[in-house]
């Protein structure tokens, strides 16, 4: 007795489909969770200070009270490049509501690269340099771009590996600053 019919024969195309859909599928979700909140994380970001290439002493925890998007990225990474100009055009839109992006450079070639890179793309929200401790810090990022939102309490939000696109980057920033700005004060008047 046969306990199944006739199997369907399965083509090598309605597989590489199904392999294409749920790869873009894969790379999609985090886009869509991030720009709804849906999937969010709540672990706390790491502690993280550095000097940015201009000079200036940034840490995480002097941002609290801020979202902040880390971004790794590097100069010689086409989906960095594609990604970037969102960055600047959110950053430049929402700095004055609370948001800083705040970029470490992994490049290998120097500060000098880097300093020229983004002076050519007026890219100027702060830029880092990695070290291999906030590369492990950050739960050893392997791909780049990475991009880690993390709201005004410390916590990390959304992760995006790969290009971060921009309308879901400002529908995400959207929703971690109205959360915060309707966050009930504590006696103290902190939130």
């Amino acid at each position: 007795m046969k306990l199944f019919g006739k199997m369907p024969r399965v083509s090598l195309g309605s597989v590489g489909w199904i392999l294409l859909l749920g790869f873009l599928g894969y790379r999609i979700a985090p886009q869509v969770q991030a720009a709804f909140g849906a999937g969010a994380g709540d672990s706390i970001a790491p502690s993280y200070a550095a000097r940015t290439l201009d000079g200036e002493a940034i840490s995480l925890e002097g941002l609290r009270g801020k979202v902040v998007l880390v971004n790794f990225w590097a100069t010689w990474c086409p989906p960095c490049r594609i990604e970037m100009p969102g960055f600047q055009r959110v950053y430049e839109d929402r700095r004055d509501e609370g948001f800083v992006v705040l970029g470490i450079s992994t490049d290998q070639a120097g500060e000098g690269v880097v300093r020229e890179f983004l002076q050519e793309r007026g890219i100027t929200f702060p830029v880092t340099m990695a070290t291999g401790q906030v590369v492990q810090d950050f739960g050893g990022v392997q791909a780049l771009p990475t991009s880690f939102l993390i709201d005004r309490e410390g916590r990390i939000r959304q992760e995006v590996k790969g290009i971060f696109a921009e309308p879901a980057l400002r529908m995400a920033v959207g929703h971690l600053l109205e959360e915060g700005a309707s966050a009930p004060r504590t006696e103290g008047g902190a939130r």
